[in-house]
C-alpha cells in the first residue's frame, strides 16, 4: 500500500509541474536556470506535439457530436478530452522551460518535468558530438532522444544516481542527451571543463 501511495505522489507532482509548467511558458519564465546557461531541446517535438494536440481536438469536437443526445457521457468525455489536450500541451511547455543548463561546476540534464540529473563537470571524463537513431536499453546508460535521435554523449568517471518516473533508482555512467545545439553544448561544456581543471603550464 505504501508502494502504491508513494506512487500516486509521483503522479501528482508530476502533474502539477506540467501545470507550472504551462504558466512559465506563458510567461516566458525558464526554470532552474539561475547564473547558469540554459540549452534548449523541446524544439524537434513541437510539430508532434503540437500534431497530437490537434487530433485530440478534432476528436473532442467528433465526441461532442455522438454523445450530444447522452448529456452525462459528454460532459465525461468533455472533461476527459480537455484534460488530455492540456496534458499534451503540458508536456511541451515543461521541454521548453526546463532545458538543459549548464554553470561552472555542475551540467543538470533534463527532459520535460520527469527527469532532473544533476552531473558534477568533474565527473565527466569524455564529452563528444554523437549522433544516434537508435538506443537499445543498457544498465548503467540513460538515454534520452528526442524524436528518436541524440546528438551528445557523455562518459562519467563515477555512476551518478537517477531515478526513473516510476521512483526506481538507476546508477548511470554513459548519457545520451538531444539539444537544439548540440555543437554549442559540446563546446560550451568543453570550456566548462577546461576551466574546472586547466592543463599544467609546460613552461612551470
Amino acid at each position: 500500500m505504501r508502494a502504491v501511495y508513494g506512487l500516486l505522489r509521483r503522479l501528482i507532482a508530476h502533474e502539477l509541474r506540467l501545470i507550472v509548467s504551462l504558466g512559465r511558458w506563458v510567461a516566458r519564465r525558464p526554470h532552474g536556470v539561475g547564473e547558469g546557461r540554459g540549452f534548449g531541446h523541446a524544439r524537434g517535438q513541437a510539430a508532434m506535439m503540437f500534431g497530437f494536440a490537434f487530433v485530440c481536438v478534432v476528436e473532442s469536437v467528433g465526441m461532442s457530436v455522438l454523445l450530444r443526445d447522452y448529456p452525462v457521457a459528454h460532459q465525461v468525455v468533455l472533461v476527459l478530452d480537455v484534460y488530455t489536450v492540456v496534458f499534451v500541451i503540458g508536456l511541451y511547455a515543461a521541454c521548453v522551460t526546463r532545458p538543459h543548463v549548464l554553470d561552472a561546476t555542475v551540467l543538470r540534464v533534463r527532459n520535460g518535468a520527469h527527469v532532473d540529473l544533476r552531473i558534477p563537470l568533474e565527473d565527466i571524463t569524455s564529452v563528444r558530438r554523437e549522433m544516434r537513431f537508435t538506443h537499445e536499453r543498457a544498465d548503467g546508460e540513460l538515454n534520452l532522444p528526442v524524436s528518436a535521435q541524440t546528438e551528445v554523449t557523455l562518459e562519467l568517471a563515477a555512476p551518478v544516481s537517477h531515478f526513473t518516473f516510476l521512483g526506481r533508482e538507476r546508477t548511470v555512467r554513459l548519457v545520451r542527451l538531444h539539444a537544439d545545439d548540440p555543437d554549442e553544448l559540446v563546446r560550451s561544456l568543453t570550456r566548462a571543463r577546461t576551466a574546472l581543471s586547466p592543463l599544467p603550464d609546460p613552461l612551470a
